[in-house]
């Protein structure tokens, strides 16, 4: 938004401040200025000349030579403009100066023969506008010597600031004086409104009626008669002009110029151009057509508001006026229109008919319905004084549920503990006050705050403490000499995680990061999905419960550009409701997982190797490896399904000190055919939260054995029922602690063993770290091992 620092200074007395001084304040204020266009600094060492004399150049028939007078001194001038006189009142740039539309430093040169001591200056070279035939004839009343800048009233400082959408209250002059004031502590002046009104009132004249009050809580008429449309004075065009508006005539102006003042955006109806002299509010009907000020024909809907006399509508709410009711050269009467639009629907209006005005741009981000009034008597003082006519008494105000002013307690003590430094309750008060708050029941603990209705941003105590921040300034922050620290362990709550990611890296995975939005029936095909309350699509309406929807969304467009040998992993959170309502932590779960999936080939087809796709002894591997890095010492147990899970055909669950940590198998083709994926995908699914529990045991330094290991085979025909872990815990459990490693090397099953049998074979590892074992040693401990297998499995031994 642009600011003129001289429309600034009618509100608040800027003249002995530094412009710099402002700039940086306002951007530590958060109302950063990201452009300033100072534009003394053009016509800087240019001043009002006087041509005494001119005559013809001795060596140039097209060039003059003038005698130019500043007051003080006569400068020799070498000019070649032909509508150069004596006499006139010119604009004069002395040696040095920097010529703005050329960038030329002006210097002391020989122009044929003679020396020429500055230049006499056109529009063009001064950046006044595009003629260049001839220079530049001024004013015959101004006195010679006066800076250029004073004599063509070019002494303004334009500011670009970046007002953040949550300060709609700063996009007008009145706005940024109003923060000005609390940082320079200096007094806001506001614009005297004294109007001369008839003794008929609006009423008799125009009529409103808002059918759409949601959209349209009020809405204000303001009549004006008699009026003559004309050229604006030129204060006014010159106001418009420096923050870069088109002034187009009195009226329209003065409608532009109070909303850049206060930020209340108007509209003037040609009061006779309205149907039955009525204002409807109503929303649109479907596929209505209407031609904006723009000459665009618009499609509408039920969602757009419009502003409608009895018969017709008339301009779109708080986006654009129409054709049929503009002010024209003829317009006699007029109505002003000064209202309060609920934001969201400008916002949807203007997206939906990719329409962005300055009015809409307010209006989305909530004007001050409490302004309105204001805004219309001061639109309707400032018409009289341009276009002359009557000023109807009164308003037409249509304000069914008056928006009354928020409070808030702000305790003193609660600043200096956010801040973290003490602010004078003096201080405090005056910040407060100059921002247009209203304070009561003062005392030494807290105060009540009344919030101003142009502060739509401002609801609860932090907000009130973070604008006595920012006035007060960051820049007052006290320096801190010494700060402490405590030495205690500092727990990394992702290092287990990042360790994991490492590991898994190193095996060959890549890592995936999906959407942890859903939409309902796919959320709810993986678990007991949590519904936003306020979701941007359905297609993102519910949390994930599952990390398998993103994984095989990733997997299938994968397939689907010929990528089918896949080793992912992804660590995200899920959340599934647990009870009906969701009125505490208690009604529903948040946990960490991990997913990892392989699919397609686990090698391709070499000289020496044919294809070979990924199986569930791929899985286990890569699981058992990665966990087996991170947890060393500790032993990984693997147990097959005892029942039928619901993502998974077949698998095996895995356990770490008695505790389930996840499950590992083959997906089911039903779940991954509703993803267009053909081929066969195993996976592992992971509590985090568990792994993160499990203390990894300390590694400890061990000697080399000294002394030889003894083996001994042996062979089992069981029950097919009858599962490893089972055999070789009653291994462990009938051995001393000479028995050091117990590994499974064949798995048999044939009909000569008899009927649902099998047939185990383990490898017995003995040794002593203190001796070599004797044969004896090692045998009845051997025996021992066999004989409690065939007791308590009722087991046949098949060899040794």
């Amino acid at each position: 938004m642009k600011v003129s620092l001289n429309w600034l200074n009618e509100y608040i007395n800027l003249k002995d401040i530094p412009l710099n001084d402002i700039i940086d304040k306002l951007t530590y204020a958060g109302l950063e200025v990201e452009d300033v266009v100072d534009q003394a600094k053009n016509f800087e060492n240019m001043f009002v000349g006087f041509v005494k004399e001119r005559k013809k150049h001795p060596n140039a028939d097209k060039l003059s030579l003038c005698i130019v007078s500043d007051g003080d001194k006569e400068y020799n001038v070498v000019c070649g403009a032909a509508n150069v006189e004596a006499g006139q009142k010119i604009a004069f740039a002395k040696i040095g100066t920097l010529i703005p539309s050329s960038g030329l430093k002006l210097e002391k040169v020989k122009i044929r023969g003679v020396v020429s001591e500055g230049m006499i200056c056109s529009e063009k070279e001064i950046g006044l506008g595009e003629d260049h035939e001839g220079i530049l004839v001024l004013d015959a009343s101004l006195k010679e010597g006066v800076p250029l800048e004073q004599a063509l009233k070019m002494n303004d400082a334009i500011l670009e600031i970046a007002v953040t959408p949550n300060r709609a209250d700063a996009l007008s002059h009145i706005g940024i004086a109003r923060d000005l004031s609390a940082l320079f502590d200096k007094p806001l002046t506001m614009p005297e409104i004294t109007l001369n009104e008839s003794n008929r009132k609006s009423h008799e004249f125009a009529d409103v009626e808002i059918i759409d009050s949601e959209n349209c809580p009020r809405y204000i008429g303001k009549v004006v008669l008699n009026v003559e449309i004309k050229e604006s004075p030129e204060w006014l065009k010159n106001r418009l002009k420096s923050i870069g508006l088109r002034p187009i005539n009195n009226v329209v102006d003065v409608t532009n110029f109070v909303m850049h003042e206060i930020g209340q955006p108007l509209h003037a109806f040609d009061l006779d151009n309205l149907a039955g002299n009525k204002i409807v509010v109503r929303s649109a009907y479907d596929n209505e057509k209407f031609v904006t000020l723009d000459t665009k024909e618009r499609t509408l809907n039920r969602s757009n508001m419009m502003i409608c006399d009895a018969e017709k509508s008339v301009a779109i709410a708080g986006v654009m006026g129409g054709e049929n009711s503009e002010v024209t050269s003829s317009t006699k009467n007029i109505l002003i229109e000064s209202a309060f639009f609920n934001p969201s629907s400008v916002r949807k209006t203007a997206k939906q008919l990719s329409v962005s005005s300055d009015a809409s741009f307010r209006f989305e981000r909530g004007t001050d319905p409490n302004i309105t009034k204001w805004a219309a008597q001061r639109a309707a003082q400032l018409i009289q004084q341009t276009a002359g006519g009557v000023i109807a008494q009164g308003e037409i105000d249509a304000y069914q549920k008056p928006r009354t002013n928020k409070s808030c307690t702000l305790r003193f003590s609660r600043i200096e503990k956010i801040l973290g430094y003490q602010i004078r309750k003096d201080d405090v008060e005056k910040i407060l006050i100059r921002l247009g708050f209203i304070i009561n029941n003062i005392n030494d603990e807290l105060s009540e705050v009344v919030i101003p209705t142009f502060r739509n941003d401002i609801e609860r105590e932090i907000d009130i403490i973070e604008e006595i921040a920012r006035i007060y300034s960051y820049n007052k922050i006290p320096e801190v000499a010494k700060i402490s620290v405590t030495l205690e362990e500092k727990v990394d709550q992702s290092s287990f995680v990042d360790r994991l990611r490492i590991v898994l890296t190193s095996l060959g995975f890549f890592e995936i990061l999906t959407n942890s939005l859903l939409n309902e029936e796919t959320a709810k095909s993986f678990g007991q999905p949590i519904a936003m309350l306020n979701p941007q699509s359905s297609e993102m309406s519910h949390l994930r419960p599952s990390l398998l929807p993103g994984m095989l969304l990733t997997i299938s467009k994968n397939l689907k550009v010929n990528e089918k040998d896949l080793q992912l992993f992804e660590i995200g959170k899920v959340f599934n409701q647990i009870n009906k309502k969701i009125e505490s932590f208690a009604d529903f779960s948040e946990e960490e997982h991990l997913l990892l999936a392989i699919t397609g080939n686990a090698q391709r087809s070499e000289w020496y190797e044919k294809d070979r796709q990924f199986d569930l002894y791929d899985l286990k591997g890569f699981v058992k490896a990665a966990l087996v890095k991170i947890f060393p010492e500790l032993q990984l147990k693997f147990f097959p399904f005892k029942q039928e899970k619901i993502f998974f055909e077949y698998g095996f669950d895995l356990f770490i000190e008695g505790e389930k940590i996840g499950s590992a198998g083959k997906l089911p083709e039903k779940i991954a055919e509703r993803f267009d994926v053909t081929q066969d995908i195993l996976i592992f699914i992971a509590d985090i939260g568990k792994l993160k529990k499990i203390s990894p045991l300390k590694k400890t330094f061990k000697e080399l054995l000294k002394y030889p290991k003894v083996y001994r085979d042996c062979a089992f025909i069981l029950d097919e029922t009858v599962e490893v872990e089972a055999v070789i815990e009653i291994i462990k459990g009938s051995s001393s602690n000479l028995l050091h490693n117990i590994k499974l090397f064949d798995i048999f099953q044939s009909e000569s063993l008899g009927k649902q049998k099998k047939s185990l074979a383990f490898q017995l590892e003995y040794y002593d770290s203190s001796k070599t074992l004797t044969e004896e040693e090692v045998e009845k401990d051997f025996w021992n091992s066999i004989k409690a297998v065939e007791k308590k499995l009722n087991a046949q031994l098949r060899g040794t």
